[in-house]
């Protein structure tokens, strides 16, 4: 008998996320020591000399130098160093951890039914007998990241939930027949493509297959970046689509003045497009890394928060899965093509050329108040990726359009416990009878 030790099974490789790590490091580090550098600063300050952009942030730092200087002498730079460095460890472990939690997903995409370049249309109709004979749903996420946060994991799927009956819960719903446009990396053909060549080609194409498929004018849905896509397909297609919705969808990249409105974001942004010329000349993309790190920027402490909670969360438990099913979407993102980084970050978020009226595609401007579909437009109450305003803004632009402002987040809105009872039962209920 053969008493040679059995082998052990393979370890999945480490994750290289979160992406991009360097820079994710660097801003802890520097946020870190400038907490060290700045309290002498603050010690010595007269309260009118205290500068910040708003009262609340000016009451907040004047209310840290009062409890600071409550302490008896020495006792904050004594604690300081230790309390940094526990900071630190603690992000540094739910880093680790991450990186090694066994957790992967497991779900399987349905199979294209169409597919040109590297843009394909997944039907989720053939989930289930109920799905295939259900309302079609054309569904058309952002660009830069993966579809597949439609598509999350088990109990956090939206388009799964749609595909499903929902009698169970005694709203008599049947079941609707999402169909996924998945956009997957750009190709040498799409590094070439303006939004025109993604509305006008991509998009155009699924939706006549989606209408051969089924006989039925779908609903269209757009989520984020999605929605702006889907908005201007909408406007070419009316004729063969029942209603729109739209998920935290941008219109007025300008709207608000104050840190965190869609103003400071979209000038941040559009600041950053001269540094990624070398970038999108040379490699005719804007990388996976670049797109992250610019997103990083609007909110430099994001992830330390998140990966020091994420350390003291039991590995094993529901909370830590859907924590790294969600982080290895984000750090799954794609390629954003050259010309198109140049017409969001430039032309959306430099000029806020939709607001303006200014946007085209094919040589028409998309002009919301030409839209004759019903509309549905869900604009999360908390979200910090897509301004409120700038959202709200479009739906006040569409004749007739229904806005819902659920209590969630950007990301929230389709994979949060909330989001089933706050977004996902009101699309469903909205999408079984638009344009009925």
């Amino acid at each position: 008998m053969d008493s040679s030790p059995l082998p052990h099974p393979p370890q999945a490789p480490l994750r290289q996320g979160p992406r991009p790590l360097p820079l994710h490091l660097l801003l802890a580090a520097a946020s870190w020591s400038s907490s060290a550098l700045a309290w002498p600063s603050l010690r010595g300050a007269s309260q009118s000399a205290l500068k910040a952009p708003t009262p609340a942030l000016r009451d907040r730092l004047a209310a840290l130098r009062q409890a600071a200087l409550a302490l008896p002498p020495g006792a904050l730079e004594a604690a300081l160093p230790s309390a940094l460095a526990e900071r630190a460890s603690r992000f540094l472990d739910g880093v680790e951890a991450y990186r090694r939690h066994p957790y992967r997903r497991d779900l399987i995409d349905p199979p294209p039914v169409w597919q040109e370049g590297t843009t394909s249309l997944r039907d989720y109709g053939a989930l289930s007998a109920e799905a295939a004979a259900g309302r079609p749903l054309l569904c058309v996420p952002s660009l830069v990241n993966r579809a597949y946060i439609l598509d999350l994991m088990e109990g956090q799927s939206l388009l799964r939930r749609l595909a499903t009956p929902q009698g169970q819960e005694g709203n008599g719903r049947p079941a609707l027949r999402p169909f996924l446009v998945d956009w997957d990396a750009p190709g040498e053909a799409e590094r070439r493509f303006t939004l025109t060549d993604y509305v006008c080609g991509r998009l155009e194409a699924a939706l006549d297959r989606v209408l051969a498929l089924t006989g039925q004018k779908p609903v269209l849905l757009g989520y984020c970046m999605g929605g702006l896509l889907a908005l201007a397909l909408a406007l070419r297609r009316q004729a063969d689509l029942s209603g729109l919705i739209l998920m935290a969808t941008p219109w007025d990249f300008h709207a608000g003045d104050e840190p965190g409105s869609a103003r400071r974001q979209a000038e941040a942004l559009a600041r950053a497009l001269p540094l990624q010329a070398p970038a999108l000349d040379g490699l005719g993309e804007l990388p996976v890394d670049m797109v992250q790190s610019l997103f990083t920027l609007l909110d430099p402490m994001t992830a330390v928060r998140k990966f020091q909670a994420f350390a003291l969360m039991p590995p094993d438990s529901a909370k830590a899965r859907a924590f790294v099913a969600l982080e290895d979407w984000l750090n799954d993102g794609t390629a954003l093509a050259a010309p198109v980084a140049r017409e969001a970050l430039g032309l959306w978020y430099g000029q806020n050329t939709p607001a303006q009226g200014q946007w085209r595609i094919a040589g028409r401007v998309v002009d919301p108040a030409a839209l004759r579909l019903p509309t549905l437009a869900l604009v999360p109450q908390g979200d910090r990726i897509v301004p409120p305003g700038s959202a709200k803004a479009l739906a006040a632009a569409i004749p007739g359009c229904e806005l819902r402002v659920p209590p969630v987040g950007h990301i929230g809105m389709v994979v949060s416990g909330r989001a089933k009872g706050e977004v996902w039962c009101p699309l469903v209920a909205w999408s079984q009878t638009a344009g009925v």
